[in-house]
């Protein structure tokens, strides 16, 4: 008996393919990456880079208040690296290391912040960092580029 490829077994062998997976996976760092650093802008001073505004301070004072780590340590490192792995993620530079990173920051912000949010929002931002760290960027990214180099 001849095996015989049914449209959908061809249309799921090009689904499963380089360049869907690679766009997938490109849209899915965008996407996670879009949420941490619109979260980073709002923690700096209008019109800068990174200057924390004061606000940011308050807010981990008074709100973050289950934080294992003191606020003048919290804030600088929840900000840097709201800015430095999503920049990371959109570039595909280092994505399993910048998508756990962001992975375990949700981690931290699901347990001692905002432990209610799992099924709103956390478990989102969850599946997309555990596809990237298992995954890794893709095609369409830096770390493909830099791997094929390495091939040579």
């Amino acid at each position: 008996m001849q095996n015989v490829l049914t449209p959908y077994d061809r249309l799921t062998a090009w689904l499963s393919s380089r360049l869907p997976e690679g766009l997938a996976l490109l849209i899915t760092r965008v996407a996670l990456a879009g949420i941490f650093w619109r979260s980073g802008r709002t923690k700096v001073e209008e019109g800068t880079a990174l200057s924390i505004n004061e606000a940011t301070y308050f807010l981990f004072e008074y709100e973050y208040t289950g934080l294992p780590l003191p606020v003048d340590l919290a804030v600088p490192l929840a900000t840097y690296a709201e800015h430095l792995f999503p920049i990371l993620l959109v570039l595909g530079l280092f994505t399993r290391f910048a998508a756990l990173s962001l992975l375990l920051m949700t981690l931290v912000i699901q347990f001692f912040v905002y432990p209610e949010a799992w099924w709103a929002t956390h478990i989102l931002w969850v599946a997309m960092a555990a596809i990237l760290v298992s995954r890794g960027g893709g095609l369409f990214s830096a770390d493909a580029l830099l791997a094929s180099r390495r091939a040579r």
